[in-house]
């Protein structure tokens, strides 16, 4: 009996030790620029992904969510790239220790013509292509996994769990993502089906397989499903509230 429970014991101080603890390095700002202070707000909560759509027109990439809500003065150089650029002028690191910071680029209109643009505008920072903190991941309309490669070493790209990916185009994944409801129509309030959140875990897990962090998008933004993202241990939590996902976590983790 004695043996049992000292078994007992050590299995469950194992499970506590593989529980992951969330921070705001694992938030994800959704459709950041629609923030009141885009880029700044998630900066000073120190989120590791911040999201951004852009469009290419005229030459230009502008940032916005529908081609209709293009404005001249809404550009990724203004609104991103300017912002990081002055801070790393400082001779500052981009976070504090070792974390990242994950510009998750969403590529609104055509791939090739917009990547390209990007890699371009890209290229006259030179300060933050040469960051190892910062990850520059291409989102939304990309090329075919087999041409990852063809794109320079700075840029990487948004996989998902339905595409294949040889030796060298699985090292330009910078992450895995699929739409929440392709996994369930949950709301975000009471409880999600036991079936549905299993398929969920499942793909994270497949995700870890490869050694790749994974991410839901489109989830609800509410408590309950902030928990059960981390319950499923994906690896970023969505978010359109900065500040009180921010707090949430800080409440959380003041509480272990």
């Amino acid at each position: 009996m004695k043996n049992i429970l000292v078994y007992i014991f050590c299995i469950s101080l194992i499970s506590v030790r593989a529980q992951k603890i969330y921070t705001s390095a694992d938030a994800h700002s959704h459709n950041d620029y629609e923030q009141a202070n885009p880029f700044h707000l998630a900066f000073q909560h120190q989120f590791g992904s911040i999201e951004a759509d852009i469009w290419l027109k005229d030459g230009n990439l502008f940032v916005a969510h529908d081609a209709k809500d293009i404005k001249p003065s809404r550009t990724l150089s203004g609104l991103y790239l300017d912002p990081i650029n002055n801070f790393l002028a400082l001779g500052k690191s981009i976070y504090p220790d070792h974390q990242k910071m994950q510009l998750l680029i969403d590529v609104k209109t055509d791939a090739i013509p917009t990547i390209d643009a990007l890699v371009k505008l890209l290229e006259a920072y030179p300060s933050i292509i040469k960051s190892k903190k910062i990850i520059i991941a291409v989102s939304g309309n990309r090329p075919q996994p087999d041409h990852y490669t063809d794109y320079p070493s700075f840029i990487y790209f948004d996989g998902r769990p339905t595409e294949i990916y040889n030796k060298a185009s699985l090292k330009k994944v910078a992450l895995i993502s699929e739409a929440f409801y392709k996994f369930s129509l949950w709301k975000g309030e009471g409880k999600i089906k036991e079936e549905e959140k299993n398929k969920m875990m499942q793909a994270v897990e497949a995700s870890h397989q490869m050694k790749k962090p994974f991410r839901f998008w489109a989830t609800p933004d509410t408590e309950e499903a902030w928990k059960l993202l981390m319950e499923t241990k994906a690896d970023f939590i969505n978010t359109d509230h900065i500040e009180t996902l921010s707090a949430f976590l800080q409440k959380l983790n003041s509480k272990k």
